[in-house]
């Protein structure tokens, strides 16, 4: 797993919005959705 999708994730966390984490990261919020999308698929293989 990669850390930057563990970085995506803990800054939505952290600003409790995919919008708001998108800007602080300097990423559109479609990309980080996509991103998520990846992680939350990469999580479930694992189980």
């Amino acid at each position: 797993m990669e850390l930057r999708l563990l970085k995506y994730f803990l800054a939505v966390a952290e600003e409790k919005s995919i919008s708001k984490a998108a800007e602080a990261l300097h990423l559109s919020q479609p990309t980080l959705s996509r991103q998520l999308k990846e992680l939350e698929n990469k999580l479930w293989r694992l189980i």
